[in-house]
């Protein structure tokens, strides 16, 4: 897939980037002749049990606004935002107000945070930026409503930035993953109660793989074939929006 596209001497960032999702969208960018710097909340890459070798890697917790701020003025360049950082609780900690203030942070507010920072960097190179909303930015999330709550605003605030940022030449899409096999889901794909209503919606019948969010990204981040499109979140989730 990404030998479709040409990111060579482009700079990529992939928050998050160090697992699941976020890493195989940066291995795409990647592949695609991208530099890519990722993060991750772990001291170094030899935390990890995946090869990071090949990425610029910074240690960053999302929640730590001194920190994004020190990863921002890190950044001179920069051609495509991926804000893929996000957390979810499970249980009963789902319902904590805590919890449901932690997960607004780190999926929502962080994004803004660090998107309205690298925003002057991306007028610079006519860039764009790509966020991570869910199938929650569509459907009620009765067993995590921060986590909901803040993947709809995803959706909302990528119209806003999209039409706000347009002018100044960057365009601002999101993908909509369905359910993905990661880390993430990994409990919940044991939950036969779950997992099973989960296939039984999911025209496709089956778990969608991490890598399948790449080709999707890497359109979206080309300005030769995607330059008229902002604003958009386009659902990557084997027809489960369509039932």
């Amino acid at each position: 897939m990404s030998a479709q596209f040409d990111f060579t001497g482009q700079t990529v960032l992939v928050t998050g980037g160090s697992s699941g999702i976020g890493l195989a969208i940066a291995q795409g960018f990647r592949d695609a002749g991208a530099a890519v710097t990722i993060t991750g909340t772990q001291a170094s890459i030899a935390d990890y049990p995946d090869d990071l070798t090949t990425f610029t890697y910074h240690q960053v917790d999302m929640q730590d606004v001194p920190g994004v701020e020190a990863l921002a003025n890190g950044i001179s360049k920069l051609d495509v935002l991926v804000n893929n950082a996000g957390t979810t609780f499970r249980g009963e900690a789902a319902y904590d107000p805590e919890n449901f203030e932690a997960t607004i942070d780190i999926n929502l507010n962080s994004v803004y945070r660090l998107s309205h920072r690298l925003v002057p960097l991306l007028k610079a190179s006519g860039g764009s930026i790509i966020n991570i909303a869910s199938m929650t930015s569509y459907f009620g999330s009765p067993r995590g409503p921060g986590y909901g709550a803040s993947k709809s605003a995803i959706l909302q605030m990528t119209m806003s930035l999209g039409a706000l940022w347009a002018r100044d030449g960057v365009r601002v899409n999101a993908i909509a993953p369905g359910w993905i096999a990661t880390k993430l889901t990994a409990p919940v794909q044991g939950m036969a109660e779950i997992a099973d209503p989960i296939l039984q919606r999911t025209p496709m019948g089956r778990w969608g793989e991490p890598d399948e969010m790449i080709g999707t990204a890497l359109f979206l981040a080309s300005s030769d074939v995607a330059g008229f499109i902002t604003g958009v979140t386009i659902p990557v989730d084997g027809g489960y929006c369509t039932l």
